[in-house]
């Protein structure tokens, strides 16, 4: 991957100062096309060895562009909070809005990568964070975005030069910290583990652009001359026709294609055994959001189902339970202007729980494979992409201990009726019924399909569905009390999964 980075090209300051005028204002104008248009944002990674100019690169950058419209990220070691959430969160929250450009100093490649040269861990977790962060960027890619990646390369005696000279200079001694020097002593290390870094993860739609770091003058015009072409190059391709990328066929879902259709709907639960239920597993729960381990964990709950299949019903149950303090309710409408300009799971990211919290989501993230599926709010290829997305969304929630229960509440389309109805006829419920509901119900069939297919895609040992016959609500009720009492214990180890 270095090979190109070791030809030793330099500029000299002549033809630095003739090209620089030129190569500022295309990009200035190209970063006012990109603003005004709204059309994708621009991910920037920066990466490379210590002292090949990541740094007075940036600063460049920030002065050549408008800063009203960039933002530059130094993603250092992660903080207490953003520990206690999945190693993404911190770079979701960060990422700019269609029209903007996000600069990362460390990106998501950073830590896996110093992780791997000091032994923390093997070469597994190496791979299991390069095929991640892949997967990321193609999500990116797909979304919109237009992701750069640079990487900064010295060879081991530059950088031993380029140390020692900003060590022995007073203005710049700053700058050179032990850290440096420690990484300096294991170069021969991380030229390993980044070549193999950036031969896996340079793609496609997403490939890596290697600078040699000695000469400041040819690094600043070279990153300048990437991203200009790579800008010009994307406005043009949004002006010219788009075609739709054709989606795989769905395989038929045979285990599930009747899946809803072979749910017991009839279960019911009379009052007096439901009051005696309800009151034990609501103390149970209150009790296990107060355990000494319940500190380590966080808890998601997805809430989905049916109109009127009584999902605020459930989540009163369990927030009847809890201390204020503890928990969030989360009702997902229609995304926003500002949820719009980002990444399709940005609004989800953002509020994932701390541990020892709960956040309980009325209706979720399923809305692409559901809703935007059935209504074509979005293309095939999106909501057929979904999946593997929402997988791989679940799969980092799980592995950062947070204790996933998703929930599908299914009703009869007769019960569905009758409460419709009441809602209707009832003062204080009728805000609750929109002429949206009855039209949906005109497509009970198409969303039946789509939920089994969800659940066949979605279903995994680690994050299951369970699915909740609500016709009868005192039945359904007790059920998501009791599944959530039960994973909440397998996460704190109380009991076996």
């Amino acid at each position: 991957m270095f090979e190109s980075a070791e030809i030793g090209h330099k500029v000299d300051k002549a033809s630095y100062e003739k090209q620089l005028p030129a190569l500022r204002e295309a990009l200035l104008e190209a970063q006012y096309d990109l603003s005004s248009s709204g059309a994708f944002p621009v991910v920037i990674l920066i990466g490379g060895v210590d002292g090949a100019g990541r740094s007075e690169t940036v600063g460049l950058l920030n002065q050549w562009l408008d800063p009203r419209h960039i933002e530059t990220h130094g993603m250092g070691e992660p903080s207490d909070e953003e520990r206690e959430r999945p190693p993404m969160w911190r770079f979701w929250r960060a990422l700019p809005p269609k029209g903007e450009t996000g600069v990362f100093m460390g990106s998501w490649y950073s830590l896996p990568l110093i992780d791997r040269v000091y032994d923390r861990i093997k070469n597994a977790g190496l791979d299991r964070a390069i095929a991640r962060n892949v997967r990321f960027e193609r999500m990116l890619v797909d979304e919109g975005a237009l992701v750069l990646k640079f990487w900064f390369h010295l060879s081991k005696d530059r950088q031993e030069k380029r140390l020692k000279a900003l060590s022995k200079d007073p203005r710049t001694r700053w700058r050179v910290t032990e850290r440096d020097w420690e990484h300096f002593s294991r170069y021969d290390k991380f030229f390993r583990v980044s070549s193999k870094v950036l031969r896996i993860s340079s793609t496609a739609h997403a490939p890596w652009y290697i600078i040699e770091g000695e000469d400041e003058r040819y690094r600043s015009l070279t990153v300048g001359q990437i991203l200009l072409q790579n800008l010009r190059q994307r406005l043009e391709q949004r002006a010219a026709p788009v075609l739709s990328l054709p989606a795989p066929p769905l395989p038929v879902a045979v285990d599930n294609l009747h899946l809803l259709k072979a749910l017991d709907l009839s279960a019911s639960l009379d009052k007096p055994r439901y009051q005696t239920q309800l009151e034990q597993l609501q103390g149970r729960l209150n009790l296990l959001t107060r355990h000494r381990r319940f500190g380590d964990i966080s808890v998601v709950c997805v809430f989905e189902g049916n109109d009127a299949a009584g999902k605020g019903g459930g989540i009163r149950r369990i927030t009847g339970a809890l201390d204020a303090r503890r928990y969030q309710v989360i009702p997902i409408a229609a995304p926003t202007d500002e949820e719009k300009a980002q990444p399709y799971l940005w609004r989800f990211w953002r509020h994932l729980p701390r541990r020892g919290r709960l956040t309980l989501f009325d209706r979720s993230w399923y809305g692409r494979v559901l809703v935007e599926r059935v209504e074509g709010y979005c293309a095939e290829y999106d909501w057929m992409r979904a999946y593997s997305e929402i997988n791989d969304f679940e799969t980092q929630l799980v592995e950062q201990n947070i204790v996933l229960v998703k929930f599908w509440l299914a009703v009869s389309q007769e019960e569905q009726l009758k409460r419709f109805q009441e809602r209707e006829n009832t003062g204080f419920k009728r805000y609750k019924i929109t002429q949206e509901d009855w039209r949906n119900r005109e497509k009970w069939p198409a969303y039946e399909q789509a939920v089994c297919d969800m659940v066949d895609r979605t279903s995994t040992e680690i994050a299951p569905w369970t699915l909740v016959p609500a016709n009868d609500k005192n039945y359904a009720r007790i059920k998501i009390l009791q599944t959530l009492c039960d994973r909440i214990e397998a996460g704190l180890k109380l009991r076996k999964r």
